[in-house]
């Protein structure tokens, strides 16, 4: 009978409850950081846009008014994930374009609020994602189809385009002389046939301070921000010059361990200070007869490239010395000589050389530097000397020329321009 009223029983569903609230607020919360990075360089976007005065929180408390997205973003300290993929994401459109930083971050900052939209309004995530991924396929053919095709030879499109690029920084105003400056560069170092394998690495830009951005120029050789070692009386001129870059030094060896000798025998300490006169010596010897007479020398870590001795020899053999030349420059440098380095004494030969007609040391600014001109058989190389009174506006000139070169990079690689118009009043 039991068993007759459990079978007569209504069967009850079991009802549950899914609380989404906190999903929606992890959601809620990335969203609202994301957009809070937007806003915050939003203001800086634009011919209109506004400069950020950004000071490092550390004891140098160093400095930056710029307004590029990327060097703002990189300053930020930030630690919410949404937030640090905002810096991602300019971080990799500079690495890709070289500009458009603060663009891409307050294009993502409106995708999200709309999208936020969408959420409140019930559409599923997957929904609002797959409808950005066809808004951004459809964009992006918009987009070509607006483009204007480019010839190498167009420099006068290339130069508009340097411009926009430029209208939008702190140095604006200096946008007639930079934007020729960076086309002539850039055309001055891509291979014709290969116009898409345009290496910024090619062209080096080099600070220094004093006079304007108006100083700024273009150099056909090589410029070194030091000034030439003639602490011997050595030359400050040279024409005709036959350069060698040596990676090895000119001064006494060292042993492998660290060791004390003691010398108590007053000819014994002049013995070995002779035969150090004499291995000095007879390297300088080897140095003259290839023929050289500008020496460019590497920085050693392990002992002094050079001593006050072989720098008293090199000056009596009327030897133009550059010292302390970084390792991460030889290359450009060899490059733009079209010579090679020398790692050892025995090595130094005539066809290794490099050949310039003059090199000089001149006053540029507050300081000197050591400038090569007439490169016999130039690599595809430039160099850019920019000037500026005081080191934020140097600094900034230099992003600045950077984005520009890399606005021409771009052209270049993709033959194409694509319209160019100011976004910052559609947000």
């Amino acid at each position: 009978m039991a068993a007759a009223a459990a079978a007569t029983a209504p069967s009850r569903k079991t009802e549950t409850y899914t609380d989404t609230k906190r999903r929606d607020d992890v959601r809620g919360a990335n969203i609202a950081a994301a957009r809070a990075v937007a806003d915050a360089v939003r203001t800086s976007l634009g011919p209109r846009g506004m400069d950020k005065m950004i000071s490092s929180g550390d004891q140098a408390q160093e400095v930056i008014i710029t307004n590029d997205g990327a060097t703002i973003l990189s300053r930020m300290a930030l630690l919410q994930p949404a937030a640090r993929m905002l810096a991602e994401l300019s971080r990799s459109q500079d690495a890709a374009a070289g500009d458009g930083t603060t663009t891409v971050v307050v294009l993502a900052g409106s995708l999200l609020r709309r999208a936020q939209s969408l959420l409140s309004a019930g559409a599923h995530p997957t929904a609002a994602a797959d409808a950005l991924h066809r808004l951004a396929t459809r964009a992006v053919e918009i987009l070509h189809a607006m483009a204007i095709p480019i010839e190498l030879s167009d420099r006068e499109s290339l130069v508009k385009s340097a411009s926009t690029a430029l209208n939008s920084k702190v140095v604006s105003q200096y946008s007639t002389l930079l934007s020729p400056l960076a086309v002539d560069a850039a055309l001055s170092v891509v291979d014709p046939a290969h116009p898409d394998l345009l290496d910024l690495r090619d062209i080096r830009i080099v600070k220094k301070l004093g006079g304007t951005v108006d100083d700024t120029e273009l150099v056909r050789g090589l410029i070194f921000d030091k000034k030439a070692s003639h602490a011997a009386g050595g030359p400050s001129r040279v024409e005709n010059a036959k350069i060698a870059v040596i990676q090895f030094q000119i001064s006494p060896p060292k042993t492998d361990i660290e060791q004390s000798v003691i010398v108590s025998d007053y000819a014994q300490m002049d013995r070995i200070l002779r035969e150090e006169r004499n291995y000095i010596l007879g390297m300088v010897k080897k140095i003259k007869a290839a023929g050289c007479n500008v020496l460019l020398i590497q920085k050693s870590i392990l002992r002094d490239a050079v001593t006050d001795l072989s720098l008293h020899y090199l000056a009596k053999a009327k030897i133009l010395v550059v010292k302390d030349v970084e390792r991460d420059e030889i290359e450009f440098i060899t490059k733009t000589l079209n010579c090679l380095p020398i790692a050892n004494i025995e090595h130094f030969r005539t066809d290794k050389l490099g050949y310039a007609d003059v090199v000089e040391e001149i006053s540029v600014g507050e300081g000197k530097v050591v400038k090569i001109t007439g490169i016999r058989d130039m690599g595809r190389t430039a160099t850019v000397l920019v000037r500026g009174s005081n080191q934020l506006v140097i600094d900034e000139a230099e992003r600045s020329l950077h984005d520009a070169l890399c606005v021409i990079r771009y052209n270049l690689s993709y033959v194409e321009i694509i319209i160019q118009c100011y976004i910052h009043n559609c947000f």
